[in-house]
């Protein structure tokens, strides 16, 4: 019986570690998109996959003669509940992260934030530019801004299972362009991904979010008061031609980060707690008894509360976030049914359609690290800004190759830039192999450049 619960007891320990480890959430990223190619090609399971992405789950109300009076919410699959729905709290959870590094973060000074920030438009005006050259007038026009992305869990990983090889402040630099990367990216897809605006509906939106706006400036703490409306937003925002997933970042970035109680107040009411549950009458080893239990929950909540609820937040969301939010979303678009092995031919160009592989491969791979670099390189020759300490030019450009990873937010602009499935499906190839072939030119040259400064 010991035996049994000390196995148990290491493997939770081994389940912590590798949950907290910078690089797992790449590893069950590329898992879930292994295992989404497979379930959409064998013969098995490749019905059943895109029928269960198809299901409706859309509530309908008949009429006593048969005809359909209300239907909520309007055109929900399983696939769209996935990308607009659970998404929300991806990009959610990317609004409280973009807010704390605007706030006291990489960005939080012009000094710190006009390299990365930079970088991070030369980025995706690059891939852009690319992907424009090959599709110019052609029905795969469009998807301009699926190059345009980088996907943060894989570039960091990746970084972190290169340890020492990258200086600190390179890998800091690339952490604060994805950050930007991603508030560009948002920027993209509410700007010139949305449908028909419908102007009620984004106005009664607006007018939830000013009001918590408001609350907030009036010293509201509780998170009740601000998890409520945004879940009304969102229902606003799917109905306003707004993607609903913007309302996610609109609703993080009215969450307060200042903590509900002061630190002198926290230090007053934990030593009286501490006092209280010290004089609580124990017997022998009777700790923690009823008493005791009663003063460790309130401790416990004091110190919750003395943190602010975007941190909490932040720190709640991240699990779930990097471990079920993506992997499913992963599992629902990585999948590519390949009916023939044209779909891999991403050179493939047609007059009218364009290419879509092309201007997204090269995008990724050539685009991406070469906006970066260039942009980074006018900034610091200006005099704008500083070349990070202890980089190399080399390293940089090494750096800027794992920009490439577009992965998440280029499947996701992907599936909303395209409504032909020929189109996404050649889009999502392209995404793949480009930020494959990204990550591991940006990894080669690291491990060459590192050997070179050494």
């Amino acid at each position: 019986m010991y035996r049994w619960v000390r196995e148990r007891h290491m493997i939770g320990i081994r389940g912590r570690n590798f949950m907290e480890a910078p690089w797992a959430g790449g590893i069950v990223l590329l898992g879930c998109v292994i295992i989404a190619m497979l379930l959409a090609n064998l013969p098995a399971t490749s019905l059943y996959y895109r029928h269960l992405l198809e299901t409706d789950l859309s509530l309908m109300v008949h009429s006593p003669d048969g005809l359909i009076d209300w239907v909520f919410p309007r055109g929900m699959t399983v696939e769209k509940l996935i990308n607009d729905g659970l998404m929300v709290i991806f990009f959610f959870a990317v609004g409280l992260e973009i807010k704390r590094e605007i706030v006291c973060g990489q960005l939080s000074s012009a000094k710190k934030a006009l390299l990365p920030v930079l970088a991070a438009a030369g980025g995706m005006l690059f891939p852009a530019i690319i992907f424009t050259a090959f599709n110019h007038g052609t029905m795969a026009a469009n998807g301009w801004g699926i190059p345009t992305a980088t996907d943060i869990a894989f570039a960091i990983g990746i970084l972190s299972m290169l340890g020492d090889r990258v200086p600190v402040s390179l890998k800091i630099f690339l952490t604060a362009l994805a950050i930007a990367d991603d508030l560009g990216a948002i920027l993209v897809i509410a700007l010139f991904y949305g449908g028909q605006v419908q102007i009620g509906c984004l106005l009664a939106a607006l007018a939830i979010m000013l009001g918590v706006y408001f609350m907030k400036e009036m010293g509201e703490k509780r998170m009740f008061f601000y998890l409520v409306p945004a879940v009304v937003v969102w229902g606003l925002f799917y109905y306003s031609g707004v993607h609903s997933t913007i309302s996610g970042v609109a609703m993080a970035m009215l969450i307060p980060m200042t903590p509900r109680y002061s630190k002198e107040y926290f230090v007053h009411k934990m030593r009286h707690l501490k006092a209280l549950m010290l004089a609580a009458g124990t017997s022998g080893d009777d700790f923690p008894n009823e008493n005791h239990r009663f003063y460790l929950r309130r401790m416990r909540n004091l110190a919750a509360d003395s943190v602010g609820m975007s941190y909490r937040l932040e720190h709640a969301l991240a699990p779930s976030v990097t471990f079920l939010v993506m992997p499913i979303f992963a599992l629902a678009n990585a999948g590519v049914e390949i009916s023939s092995l044209e779909y891999l031919n991403i050179f493939h160009m047609s007059p009218d359609i364009g290419s879509v592989g092309m201007g997204v491969f090269f995008g990724l791979l050539v685009g991406k690290p070469l906006g970066i670099f260039l942009a980074s390189w006018g900034a610091v020759k200006s005099g704008l800004a500083e070349l990070p300490e202890g980089a190399t030019w080399r390293m940089l450009f090494a750096v800027g190759c794992l920009g490439g990873i577009g992965f998440t937010m280029s499947l996701f602009v992907d599936a909303l830039a395209y409504t032909e499935p020929d189109l996404i499906d050649r889009g999502k190839i392209a995404i793949l192999m480009g930020s494959t072939a990204a990550a591991v030119a940006g990894s080669l040259l690291i491990l060459i450049f590192s050997k070179k400064r050494t």
